[in-house]
């Protein structure tokens, strides 16, 4: 089975341009391709997943991965999936947000000399001249059509900025940049990006001639990847500073019945003989899934030590033992105390477990939060030195635990 076969298989394709020709370039090792990150945060996410072992696989198998950061149009901010405007962020967010994004992508990626490159499209997108731009570009783009993409439908209802028109153009423009001078001969993207994908084929085809060989992929699906990467509303990052390994693990830990085989299928590297023969698992074997599921994503995310340490962490406390040296855990000092007491929000707060007061105070009054298994029902409850003792565990909604110490 070739790598193509293999993402197939995984089911992480859902169509593409020009299919005879991207399984013959892929599977000789010979395609140059390219993902897109806008570097909206200082961390990768568990919905970047599809797009990581994407690259990782197809590195494996001899091909040269891009990762382009989104500088530039990080700038502009993609409307898709959106109904309201991205917050702008300056170029010194997005230069150390890059940064972020570089280290925690060479746990999937090889950037070594002849491997994987890390380019920003603000190099070029931020010295382009807008005349020359219209003249070149713009001539390509059909408004009727731009207005008809999906990308845009949702803003359309309540207002597309012209600034946010132009994110096509932009993501169009880079795929023929990088073909132009870096050989870059294939792009991947989900659903949501299929229509500024397409642009950026037919651009390059336009610009330089019809025989140019650019082709098309779309992964299966960012819908599912934007599910896996948000849960409870909140993200569930790769930076261990802001989701614990103990915390990632759960979270797979705790995906659904119907999802657990398909992740384990396009997200692991689990060969496919020993996936298809889970395939047949039900009731409790499913738990079992879960738990490689949740393993080796971790694993692969935040090394075997800490793999180790949250499986065995989540199966002596959930398992009854009430050991929680493996549960993440906060170290209270004098300063997070006043007057000799620290209020349950608080506490809160400090643990990522609510970002605000106002959450925090929801979350109690719907009966969403017990303090050593015991239902909290007073948001303004305090805690002292003593009561905390030895340590508390907050236990917030069905599945998310924290471990509280004194110095």
């Amino acid at each position: 089975m070739g790598i193509y076969e293999e993402l197939k298989a995984r089911g992480l394709i859902a169509q593409m341009t020009n299919e005879d020709e991207i399984r013959n370039i892929v599977n000789a090792g010979k395609a140059t391709f390219y993902i897109g990150f806008d570097c909206t945060a200082d961390s990768l996410t568990a919905g970047h997943f599809m797009a990581l072992t994407l690259m990782k696989r197809l590195q494996e198998a001899g091909n040269r991965p891009i990762a382009l950061i989104g500088g530039g149009t990080t700038m502009i901010g993609d409307p898709s999936g959106r109904t309201d405007m991205r917050r702008m962020l300056t170029r010194e967010d997005i230069d150390h947000n890059a940064e972020c994004f570089r280290r925690q992508m060479e746990r999937f990626i090889d950037f070594g000399e002849g491997g994987a490159m890390m380019l920003n499209n603000a190099d070029w997108l931020a010295s382009l001249n807008y005349i020359d731009l219209l003249r070149e570009v713009g001539a390509c783009f059909s408004v009727n059509n731009m207005l008809r993409a999906e990308c845009y439908k949702q803003r359309m209802e309540r207002g597309l900025s012209f600034l946010e028109f132009n994110y096509m153009i932009m993501q169009s423009y880079d795929f023929y940049y990088l073909y132009k001078n870096y050989g870059c001969n294939m792009q991947f993207g989900g659903d949501d990006q299929w229509s500024n994908m397409l642009g950026g084929t037919e651009l390059i085809r336009r610009l330089l001639g019809a025989d140019a060989h650019a082709m098309t992929i779309m992964l299966l699906t960012d819908s599912q990847g934007n599910k896996m990467g948000k849960t409870a509303g909140n993200a569930v990052w790769l930076d261990p500073n802001k989701t614990s390994p103990f915390d990632f693990y759960q979270y797979w830990r705790n995906v659904g019945d119907a999802d657990v085989l398909k992740c384990i299928r396009m997200l692991t590297f689990l060969p496919l003989e020993q996936i298809d023969e889970m395939s047949s698992w039900q009731g409790s074997e499913l738990n079992r899934a879960k738990e490689i599921l949740a393993y080796e994503l971790t694993k692969l995310v935040h090394g075997k030590e800490e793999a180790d340490r949250a499986e065995a962490g989540a199966k002596s406390f959930f398992g009854g033992s009430g050991e929680s040296e493996n549960v993440p855990t906060t170290e209270l000092s004098d300063a997070d105390f006043t007057d000799g007491k620290i209020g349950i929000l608080d506490m809160m707060i400090k643990a990522g477990l609510a970002p605000s007061r106002r959450e925090g105070r929801t979350l109690v009054v719907q009966g969403g939060v017990l303090l050593d298994g015991a239902r909290v029902t007073d948001p303004n409850m305090a805690l002292t030195k003593e009561d905390i003792g030895g340590g508390v565990v907050i236990k917030k909604g069905k599945k998310t635990y924290h471990r509280y110490t004194v110095k």
